[in-house]
């Protein structure tokens, strides 16, 4: 059944194949893969008009969870229905899942080997410069007014230094921006689609995830419980896309849970870079490695199918019960105020993600004080920052492709080790 605002028909054929490549080619984080959708579906395919694809990214931006993949979803369900916006999200989804399944186990068996030791050294430190940028461009759009940066200052204060939970830092910057938005309402509201659709979409996509949980709950599977209620809420609160959760998802996997250290995450990031799809699949990395190294190859098969379902279940559950609103949602002002102010605390968010992951990477000795992880300076790694420079020349400088930027950051890596 299509939504009643689709566009003329599409055949399944023709979104597998654009959403197939589109999935494939979905490297270099959000920015890059909305550009690639817009380029496939509203340029080359003439399927959704600039407005409507504007709106769409609006309403995308307005959920928790990855919005480029949710952007491809919705726009998979305006033109035919929830078999669409299946195929899109699946496709969007799948090949960097693959990826990192191959990547992760492939980790767990060599990650101690100094070469690929080396070449990781160069994979963080091409990191550094990308959410560096991510940051610097997300500043850009979302810190407009003086309130804007206080939000996105107090963000970073509140996490860096006072290890405040991410979810509540957006829970707060939501309510301000919800509470001091003055927008004026639009002169002709959108007319309210009713809640029939919505009551049904909730309990079919509600049990589906709850399904795994309820089932490793009933056969004592403690970890696996552990792991789907974890990512369950990682799903929930991830507004700003993975470099706004990251900092969040390192405390608690490292600190209250204690299933990987800090390096293995530092090196889940770096791997999810280098694959196609969202950066969220970072999740899977962990709850691969983190059943590995709890009871071998069956639990971290078993851990990552677990997060893969927790994780993007609740994406389609937000898509398909949102989006016959989504006319009604984008003409209310003070939801709009509410996510210019996330969007500003995610500033905030960014930047602890990028001062902590880089104090990592460039120092071999970081303390945690009272004002928040702080460097040893005598610790500085010469290696890594040559590196970071390096990578910095590539991408911002010569512009490269973040996978092109990747390898050859990593090629540096190795002829150092080499040579040493």
């Amino acid at each position: 059944m299509l939504p009643p605002q689709a566009t003329a028909p599409t055949r399944l054929g023709d979104l597998i194949q654009s959403f197939g490549r589109i999935g494939l080619l979905s490297f270099g984080g959000p920015a890059a893969q909305i550009s690639l959708m817009h380029d496939e579906i509203v340029t080359r395919r003439g399927w959704m008009s600039e407005d409507r694809f504007l709106g769409a990214l609006s309403f995308a931006m307005l959920l928790p969870g990855p919005e480029a993949m949710q952007l491809a979803t919705y726009c998979g369900w305006r033109l035919r229905g929830v078999p669409g916006g299946l195929i899109a999200g699946g496709l969007f989804v799948l090949p960097g899942a693959a990826v990192i399944l191959a990547l992760a186990l492939a980790y767990a068996q060599f990650a101690d080997l100094t070469w690929v030791q080396a070449g990781f050294l160069g994979i963080k430190a091409a990191v550094i410069v990308i959410v560096l940028r991510a940051l610097w461009t997300l500043a850009n759009k979302a810190l407009k007014t003086r309130a804007h940066w206080l939000t996105a200052l107090l963000a970073f204060v509140a996490m860096y230094a006072a290890s405040v939970p991410f979810p509540l830092v957006i829970a707060l910057a939501a309510l301000a921006g919800f509470a001091l938005d003055q927008s004026p309402a639009p002169r002709e509201p959108a007319p309210h689609p009713g809640h029939g659709h919505l009551r049904r979409t909730l309990l079919i996509w509600g049990t589906l995830w709850a399904a795994p949980l309820v089932l490793a709950w009933a056969l004592g599977a403690a970890f696996l419980t552990e792991i789907g209620l974890f990512f369950s809420t990682l799903a929930v609160v991830t507004f700003g896309g993975a470099y706004a959760v990251l900092a969040y998802m390192t405390q608690t996997v490292v600190e209250t849970h204690g299933w990987l250290d800090t390096a293995q995450m530092i090196d889940a990031l770096g791997l999810a870079e280098t694959t196609p799809g969202p950066l969220i699949l970072v999740t899977e990395f962990v709850g691969l490695l983190a059943g590995w190294l709890q009871g071998g190859l069956g639990l971290a098969l078993l851990a990552g199918a677990m997060t893969l379902w927790v994780t993007f279940i609740p994406c389609f559950l937000w898509v398909f019960a949102g989006a016959p609103y989504v006319e009604w949602l984008l003409a209310k002002p003070r939801l709009k105020g509410a996510l210019a102010g996330i969007s500003a605390a995610v500033v905030g968010v960014i930047l602890n993600l990028g001062l902590w992951f880089g104090l990592h990477v460039l120092f071999e000795t970081v303390h945690d004080t009272a004002f928040g992880p702080l460097p040893d300076g005598a610790s500085l790694s010469w290696p890594a920052l040559g590196l970071t420079l390096l990578s910095a020349l590539f991408i911002l400088v010569f512009r490269l492709s973040i996978p092109l930027a990747l390898a050859l950051t990593s090629l540096a890596a190795l002829g150092l080790q080499f040579l040493g």
